[in-house]
């Protein structure tokens, strides 16, 4: 048996320790169901196909669906496309290969030999609380990582669906239960699995639920008939996201540049990031909503049901860059703690926070900055917050930043006092932006990245 699959008999036990020695998630096991599809030697698969697509949605999931697994065609080529373009960044697990040269993505089997089918099912996260948010009181973190970290939540619940299954059908199954982190196409097997389309944003939408959902995959070695394709609904001529994306990171619709997404800059990226889209990252701690908040398809008037174990942690909820920006390790390693926080580290948080602070454009954030620009253990985080200063100074005006500036280039640091000294000067200041904004432009080439960003 490999590591990542599990064999799941039924009626039986299965310890929370032995879920995660395989399959690093614990759940409970399910007693065998009172009504089943017989011995397991000759099932009706459509029966058991429903019975799966019902427990989905008993365990919290918006929407489900079966997806065959032969290998992807045309989603292969344009992620081909999109790596050799490099817009990718610094993804390199999108490229992985199999020792044949050919995608990992290419092909759901190679994820576990032997898959015959997949149960594909979107979990809701909680949709943006609009009057919230317009009163400035977000944590700048994305609405999907506020809450337990999903990744947990999706597996447990994809292996409680595999008890279930394999309760029904009163016989072993082999399944392995994956999430965004396996080498998978998962938005295109949503799509397979016939309840979403791919949005202009590059997301999977499913119409009447939006795209606030997280998806989870259950490849199993049963033969399920795969489900009934939706009509494709598609975008129309609505390119709300388009517009909205701050950095202007989608070329076209379905093209996205990866490196400049706010969430790659955020989250995957550990690189400075650029000065040119400093400003535009505005007060985004982890990760962007902006693409999905502007999207017609989640503009339902009554909030939509999410579920409970992804509902914000106060701590997460609550937090601030002036918080972000002074965490110690305790303290960061409890903040990320069963969070998808755990994604960036605690250096990148900071970095992220001081361009936060940049751009919020407050008088009181001054010290805050000017200590830490002196006093931080990273170097990337104090040149940030001397760019910070400089935001302060010369875009909104705050005076009081000048003479921390003065301080700094004074400093015994000497890549922060010639940082400093670049910064003083507004014209300096303003070139080293259209600067980078030339080396990172994107020109007119993309491809469309069909995974997770």
């Amino acid at each position: 048996m490999s590591s990542s699959s599990l064999r799941v008999p039924p009626g039986d036990r299965v310890t929370l320790e032995t879920r995660r020695a395989l399959l690093g998630g614990g759940i409970s096991r399910h007693g065998i169901s009172e009504e089943g599809a017989g011995d397991g030697t000759n099932p009706n698969w459509a029966k058991v196909a429903r019975f799966a697509l019902e427990k989905a949605s008993d365990l919290g999931f918006i929407r489900a669906g079966v997806a065959s697994l032969e290998p992807f065609d045309d989603p292969v080529r344009r992620l081909e496309a999109f790596i050799a373009k490099g817009r990718h960044g610094t993804m390199e697990y999108l490229s992985h290969r199999q020792p044949d040269g050919s995608l990992t993505r290419a092909d759901p089997c190679h994820l576990m030999p032997g898959a015959l089918s997949a149960v594909v099912a979107a979990l809701p996260y909680p949709a943006p609380h609009r009057e919230r948010e317009a009163a400035g009181k977000s944590s700048g973190v994305a609405r999907y990582a506020r809450g337990a970290d999903y990744h947990h939540v999706l597996k447990e619940k994809l292996l409680r669906l595999a008890d279930e299954i394999a309760s029904f059908l009163n016989r072993p199954i082999t399944v392995r239960a994956c999430v965004d982190s396996a080498p998978l196409l998962e938005r295109d097997l949503a799509i397979r699995a016939g309840f979403a389309f791919l949005g202009k944003n590059t997301l999977a939408i499913a119409p009447g639920a939006g795209s606030h959902f997280l998806l989870g995959e259950l490849l199993l070695d049963i033969p399920l008939p795969p489900s009934q394709h939706i009509q494709p609904q598609g975008c129309g001529s609505c390119r709300a996201c388009l517009d909205a994306c701050p950095t202007d990171a989608f070329i076209g619709p379905f093209e996205l540049d990866a490196k400049r997404c706010i969430s790659y800059l955020t989250i995957e990226s550990q690189a400075d990031v650029p000065r040119s889209l400093r400003e535009p990252v505005g007060l985004h701690l982890f990760g962007c909503d902006v693409c999905q908040s502007v999207c017609p398809f989640n503009a339902a008037g009554a909030q939509r049901p999410s579920a409970p174990e992804l509902t914000a942690h106060p701590m997460i909820d609550e937090l601030t860059p002036e918080m972000v920006l002074t965490l110690g390790s305790s303290a960061h390693k409890r903040l990320v703690r069963d969070s998808a926080l755990r994604r960036a580290s605690r250096n990148q948080l900071a970095r992220n926070a001081a361009v936060v602070l940049g751009n919020r454009g407050r008088l009181e954030d001054v010290p805050l900055l000017a200590k830490q620009a002196a006093a931080h253990a990273s170097e990337q985080v104090r040149l940030h917050c001397v760019w910070a200063l400089g935001s302060l100074l010369h875009r909104h005006g705050v005076s009081e930043a000048q003479m921390a500036l003065q301080s700094l280039a004074a400093c015994g640091r000497a890549s922060v006092a010639a940082e400093a000294l670049r910064t003083l000067d507004s014209e300096a200041f303003e070139q080293a932006g259209r600067t980078h904004a030339a080396a990172d432009t994107h020109g007119n080439e993309g491809i469309t990245p069909l995974d997770p960003v």
